[in-house]
């Protein structure tokens, strides 16, 4: 798998973009965005996942302004500085870098045809709101904490959208996961999965503390199906 490392400019600076091609060399495009361990072993295999199934992925290094390169380890005080990262992180300034790593993955001579998100985590709120602004082509966000107070923003998200949630979610509780079903209830390209025994991150297989090899697979498999329909590899 051939992969190299883009960096995207914005007005007050520039960070790193690992990138993955498929084996074709070309194809729609996924941004792939970070949890709070950074661009670490899992996103990177997470991106080679993607580009085996013929995308080109790009996954923007967003700590870049705190920790340039931050990958946190998968164990508790691994958690607690990438918490601490993360409580100081812009998420505003985290949206736009992301719009500006969308955009520059989309000029990318290998991205045919249309460009989506896939968010993990935090990720996941971000590709959400990236969506809010109309700029993906679909979107994947995986247990973003922030979606559940921000459904007023569901009706901007034109794209395809697939949430999937931990019903045993510690960080977002089951409560909060009922408002985004409810405000998902009706709406076309809309899709909302809730594992019921899964907790958090349940799809870091590098997190003992937190995947859930049972319902792993099956969040992977929605969301490549999701992928398949809408973002379609030709």
């Amino acid at each position: 798998m051939t992969t190299r490392t883009e960096q995207v400019t914005v007005s007050d600076g520039a960070f790193d973009m690992p990138v993955w091609l498929p084996a074709s060399g070309r194809g729609p495009g996924i941004l792939l965005i970070q949890e709070v361990w950074g661009v670490g072993p899992y996103i990177r295999k997470v991106g080679e996942d993607l580009a085996a199934l013929g995308y080109v992925v790009g996954a923007p290094e967003l700590f870049w302004r705190l920790h340039e390169h931050w990958e946190g380890a998968h164990d508790d005080a691994g958690l607690a500085a990438s918490l601490d990262l993360a409580s100081r992180f812009d998420f505003e300034r985290g949206v736009d870098d992301s719009a500006a790593a969308l955009a520059h993955l989309r000029g990318l001579p290998e991205v045919a045809g249309r460009t989506g998100t896939f968010g993990i985590c935090l990720g996941g709120s971000i590709g959400y709101m990236l969506g809010a602004r109309g700029l993906p082509d679909a979107v994947v966000a995986f247990y973003g904490s922030a979606i559940p107070d921000a459904t007023d923003l569901m009706e901007s998200v034109r794209a395809p959208l697939l949430c999937v949630f931990g019903g045993s979610d510690p960080y977002i509780p089951r409560d909060k996961v009922a408002r985004v079903e409810e405000a998902a209830t009706g709406r076309p390209g809309v899709e909302i999965r809730v594992y019921e025994k899964a907790g958090h991150a349940f799809h870091n297989h590098l997190a003992p503390r937190f995947h859930d090899p049972e319902h792993a697979p099956l969040a992977w498999d929605a969301a490549t199906t999701f992928l398949s329909r809408h973002l379609p590899v030709t």
